[in-house]
């Protein structure tokens, strides 16, 4: 109380005052309170939980290093197998990359025997004269070396794909020639094994030149070898530290055959069958097995010959043994050449026969049933015609035994053509036909003028009779220069540079024809509100073709399962062992292959990769061609293991649903590739090849394989171009682009662009000849163009053959008139 004895005011809080909130005691209990109470107790789902959560916090720098500790250790377990005794020999193929270089002085000098190593045999590989086996006692390792020729482009590849490693040969100056720079694009392109490169010759030099010229050879290799180490190989002691090199470097995996069981053929023999006279046999390949365990129920594709069925695998005894305590044996005739000897007698026995009932079928194609088409109840009208036809009967001549209803199904030769003339491919071919005829007039139109020139050149030369001394001289020049020139290949080329000038400049723009009505010539042609979001059914008019192929419901999920059973898959021919396989049914043109000197390498393909389908490549265009190369044109492909020709089709490589067929190969942007074949599962290099008229190939593009997807949709464009005659604020009158009025209101629906990017509609057409008023979303300029785009579905023609002629020895496009020959003419 105050002083005066008045009662003190309490204090009254206000609006201000801050109020917590009240304790929520017994809605709910702590963590340590429910510890208490469960006394231990834990559920098992929480329990797991926990530990597993405790695990990933405390362990998870353990298992990261257990992981990488296993993965180093199956690497080095691969790496220590290869060469060994319980893995296949180290495979090593010597490529020179100069004409002045030999790879025999390489192999030479690595047999003699300051290099630590045994031959064992020589021709150790049937087809290749130039092979032998070499046991190094030093570092417990065999090798397998081979000569291989560059002038057989083929089998430089075929080799390659196998090998393990590749010992390059270089010029001391040069380093390599422009064929070797061409071997080498293509062994890039495929895929490079792990390699060495060799310089031979270094060591007559002085010692200042010396390494000057090694300096100037190591900015050589540097463009194309950016980490290899290069090797001088003269001594034998040079020789040792190649050896080495070659047994303990890194090995690159490559993906198209680290998947897959594959062999080079060491010993083959042929046996004709008994059966006729069929030209079949069974081919006894003997090799050791590489990649991945080889099964007796898969296929093999032969590179070059096709695809065939193994009937069973025998296991040989072991010809190169790593046996390092066995005597040593000199053969007669070889010097101071040491040889070792096989050991035991030779002893086969037979390790699996094939399963029939598991064993892959060869059907590469799907069984067509005509039958299978979709029937309908037939009218009236059809019935009518039926029973006329019946009234009709003509008397034609059948086989004896053919029933009256068989009989209505045999057609004359003057009724299957005109059945014939009526297939979708025909048709399809002739308006390409139709397109190019079109495109080419203006090409022919341009020429006149220059034969009209050239005529006038030949009456200036005509009168220029005083100087006929030197007219003779290069009149002769000129007819040595014209000797080796093709006339016919330079009008070929010529129109094709033309044409792809054209489309160049004005992309897949086709005149409209006077004499044809431009809604029949353009029938298969539709019209797209939107190339990007506008429908497209893939299923929609399928040529015939199609019913040949298999298509997968998931082309990826499908490969990844399949490719992870192969990784998994522990049955069959081990890794590194020595066997025999008995190929059945195979055409005695593969022993001739290999009796003319070229290697056989075999596959064991994957399941599906017999069976026919659409396959996808994304390639580039090699900067070494410059010719044009059109859509459909024939071309040699290299794709993983398999060789082959077909007919392609080329189209954009974007992320949409639709995509734009190219009518040439374009050099600034990759490009899809499409083309009738085997299935193959990626990844896999690709390598197109184009065949000159005179046998040789040039290689035109490189890439990869991209997909198999038969509902890829690639669409052909064309573009009607139109003329503005007279122009409005909003709309114009065109001309020039249909030439009657049938035609502008069967193409009304389409919208109009123009080249300064006016979009707009044909609002209805003006009189007879063509002229229409269109409406637009701005006001056109006078110099503008109007177009109209057109689409249609295009496919690859179906011109797949497995056997390619083998290529002649390769010649760099230069001028060939000889210098020499010009010099004497002068």
């Amino acid at each position: 109380m105050a002083a005066n004895g008045e009662k003190q005011q309490g204090h009254r809080p206000g609006i201000y005052k801050q109020k917590n909130k009240g304790h929520k005691h017994g809605k709910h209990r702590t963590k340590g309170e429910l510890e208490r109470e469960n006394k231990g107790r834990v559920p098992v789902t929480v329990l797991s939980k926990k530990q597993r959560r405790e695990q990933r916090k405390m362990d998870r720098r353990h298992n990261a290093n257990q992981l990488r500790r296993n993965k180093k250790d199956m690497v080095l377990t691969e790496k220590r197998r290869l060469g060994s005794k319980d893995g296949p020999p180290h495979l090593v193929a010597v490529v020179p990359l100069h004409a002045q270089v030999s790879a025999c002085a390489v192999t030479k000098l690595l047999r003699e025997e300051g290099t630590g190593g045994i031959v064992h045999q020589e021709q150790l590989i049937s087809g290749v004269p130039e092979s032998f086996g070499l046991l190094l006692p030093r570092f417990k390792q065999r090798f397998v070396f081979m000569n291989q020729n560059t002038a057989d482009l083929h089998s430089l590849l075929d080799i390659v794909k196998v090998a393990d490693s590749l010992v390059f040969v270089l010029d001391s100056t040069e380093g390599w020639d422009s064929y070797g720079d061409y071997c080498l694009s293509c062994l890039f392109a495929q895929g490079l094994p792990s390699h060495a490169l060799v310089c031979l010759g270094l060591t007559d030099l002085p010692m200042k030149k010396r390494v000057e010229s090694k300096r100037a050879l190591s900015k050589i290799t540097e463009a194309r070898f950016p980490d290899a180490r290069l090797f001088s190989l003269d001594t034998e002691q040079e020789a040792t530290l190649l050896l080495r090199h070659l047994g303990s470097q890194r090995q690159r995996k490559l993906g198209f055959r680290s998947r897959r069981s594959h062999l080079l053929g060491q010993s083959i023999t042929f046996t004709p069958n008994s059966e006729g006279n069929t030209g079949l046999g069974t081919l006894c390949v003997s090799g050791y097995v590489r990649g991945c365990p080889l099964s007796v129920d898969r296929l093999v594709h032969i590179s070059g010959h096709g695809d065939f069925q193994l009937s069973q695998i025998d296991a040989p005894s072991d010809p190169l043994p790593l046996n390092i305590s066995a005597p040593r044996v000199t053969k007669p005739g070889k010097g101071d050449v040491d040889m070792i000897d096989g050991g035991t007698e030779e002893t086969t026995r037979v390790l699996m026969r094939a399963d029939l009932s598991r064993r892959e079928s060869l059907q590469a194609e799907a069984e067509v049933d005509p039958m299978d088409g979709e029937q309908t109840w037939p009218t009236e009208a059809e019935l009518l015609e039926a029973e006329e036809a019946r009234k009709n009967k003509r008397v034609m001549k059948v086989p004896k035994g053919t029933s009256d209803y068989q009989a209505t199904w045999i057609v004359d030769e003057d009724e299957n053509g005109e059945l014939d003339g009526d297939s979708s491919d025909e048709d399809d071919d002739d308006d390409d036909m139709m397109d190019e005829a079109m495109e080419g007039d203006e090409d022919l139109n341009s020429q006149e003028p220059t034969s009209s020139c050239a005529s006038d050149e030949e009456d200036g030369e005509e009168e220029e009779e005083e100087e006929e001394v030197c007219a003779s001289e290069r009149a002769g020049a000129g007819e040595l220069y014209d000797a080796n020139m093709d006339k016919a290949a330079e009008e070929e080329g010529l129109q094709r540079y033309r044409e792809a000038r054209t489309n160049e400049m004005f992309p897949d723009e086709v005149d409209t024809p006077l004499d044809t009505p431009a809604r029949i010539r353009f029938q298969r042609y539709r019209g797209l509100k939107s190339f990007r979001a506008s429908p497209w059914d893939p299923m929609e008019n399928l040529p015939p073709d199609y019913s040949r192929i298999f298509q997968f419901q998931s082309f990826e999920r499908t490969r990844r399962r399949i490719l992870t059973e192969a990784a998994a898959e522990d049955e069959g021919a081990m890794v590194g062992w020595y066997v025999t396989l008995h190929i059945i049914d195979v055409p005695s043109s593969v022993m001739d292959s290999v009796q003319s000197g070229r290697p056989l390498v075999l596959v064991s393909l994957l399941p599906h990769e017999q069976k026919m389908s659409v396959m996808h490549l994304l390639v580039r265009r090699h900067p070494s061609n410059t010719e044009p190369i059109k859509s459909k044109e024939e071309l040699i492909f290299h794709c993983g293991f398999r060789r082959f020709r077909a007919s392609p089709i080329f189209s954009q490589h974007t992320s949409a649903d639709k995509h734009k067929m190219e009518r040439f190969l374009r050099p600034d942007a990759p490009t899809v590739v499409s083309v009738y074949a085997p299935i193959t599962f990626n990844p896999a290099g690709a390598l197109l090849f184009k065949q000159r008229d005179d046998g040789a190939q040039d290689l035109v593009a490189t890439g990869s394989l991209l997909s198999c997807d038969p509902q890829r949709i690639v669409l052909k464009r064309i573009v009607l171009s139109g003329h503005p005659f007279k122009i409005n604020r909003r709309s114009a009158v065109v001309r020039y682009m249909f030439f009657n009025r049938d035609d502008i209101m069967w193409f009304k629906p389409v919208e109009l662009r123009t080249k300064w990017g006016r979009r707009g509609h044909i609002k209805e057409a003006l009189g007879t000849h063509g002229h229409m008023k269109c409406v637009f979303d701005n006001q056109l300029r006078s110099q503008d163009t109007v177009l109209m785009n057109l689409y249609k579905r295009v496919y690859p023609r179906w011109t797949y053959d497995p056997f390619v002629a083998l290529p002649l020895p390769w010649v760099k496009r230069e001028v060939t008139v000889e210098m020499q020959d010009l010099d004497d003419m002068e």
